[in-house]
């Protein structure tokens, strides 16, 4: 398999918001040995975001953390009656057991388009108590995920990272491209939840 991404990783001082439409490769891989993850890097090839999830078979509380470690987001699976979803709580906002304050955005899923396709719901802003929706789409069939705003607007898409050749550098590794002005953090703990929705960490 060809490189993940040409140049060496390296820390970086991540921006929480985007001023331009941004590039970044997600590598489905833990830099810890034997642990699950994802490790995410932007064009310069610095490590920006990291999932490194200790216990594999535990994946009911996992943190998104930034290159240094800190924790970001606390992504936490729930359970109402038959039904189940995916809350994120942003750091440190929520540090005390999340007590007292609602989570930044929930995801659940809503229903099969056809097969291979997939919706799910996003509510976001509950932490602020000012909720407004996103959507995310996947096809699993062709490995692509967008998430767009109310209207349609597509806000960031996945799909499989290519070489400058055209061939696919492995099942594992994707191009996301994030649109100017959206909250880098949030649309990764977004992708996060949603990657373990479908088992993918």
């Amino acid at each position: 398999m060809g490189k993940v991404h040409p140049q060496a990783p390296h820390s970086s001082t991540s921006c929480n918001f985007t001023s331009k439409q941004e590039t970044f490769t997600l590598w489905m891989k833990s830099l810890v040995l034997n642990g699950k993850g994802c490790t995410v890097f932007d064009s310069n090839g610095q490590i920006m975001y990291r999932v490194d999830n200790y216990n594999c078979s535990y994946r009911d509380e996992v943190p998104l953390m930034d290159q240094n470690g800190d924790i970001l987001f606390t992504i936490l699976k729930k359970q109402h009656k038959l039904s189940r979803y995916w809350e994120g709580y942003r750091f440190p906002d929520t540090r005390n057991d999340h007590k007292g304050v609602g989570p930044s955005f929930r995801i659940c899923k809503t229903h099969r388009i056809s097969r291979g396709d997939s919706t799910y719901e996003v509510e976001l802003g509950l932490d602020k108590n000012q909720p407004y929706t996103y959507k995310i789409e996947s096809n699993t069939c062709k490995s692509t995920c967008k998430i767009s705003d109310k209207f349609g607007v597509i806000v960031a898409e996945l799909g499989r990272k290519k070489s400058r050749c055209g061939v696919d550098l492995g099942e594992d590794v994707f191009t996301m491209v994030v649109e100017p002005n959206k909250d880098l953090s949030l649309i990764m703990g977004l992708v996060v939840a949603y990657s373990l929705i479908n088992c993918k960490m």
